[in-house]
């Protein structure tokens, strides 16, 4: 069975940065697609940043310039460098699979606080 297992949400001030790791079990992440999400409350969970096995990336408009999605497969781990923080960013955050062996997984969650 596939777990994602996020880490590293918690309280930071508006301009502050936190850092989000998901660690993925299995043997095959490096050929996995991965996506971060996150989901405020009163409103629909969205797509934040993505990295397919090769790299390439996407961001949503709003976190362009902010926020840095990368992976390291040897460790089948997949992070968000999340810098310039404001308050529209708290939110629960989510891992998820978006192709391969991973598709369609989701972890936990893990929540960010952005507040002065």
């Amino acid at each position: 069975q596939v777990q994602l297992v996020e880490s590293g949400g918690g309280l930071a001030q508006p301009g502050g940065s936190l850092r989000l790791s998901c660690v993925a079990s299995g043997s095959i992440f490096r050929i996995a697609a991965m996506g971060w999400y996150r989901q405020a409350p009163g409103k629909q969970r969205e797509l934040v940043a993505a990295i397919t096995s090769g790299g390439s990336t996407k961001y949503a408009d709003s976190v362009k310039g902010r926020f840095t999605v990368s992976r390291v497969n040897a460790k089948n781990t997949v992070c968000l460098q999340m810098n310039s923080l404001e308050p529209e960013d708290t939110a629960v955050y989510y891992c998820h699979g978006e192709g391969g062996p991973y598709y369609g997984s989701w972890g936990q969650g893990t929540q960010v606080t952005v507040s002065s």
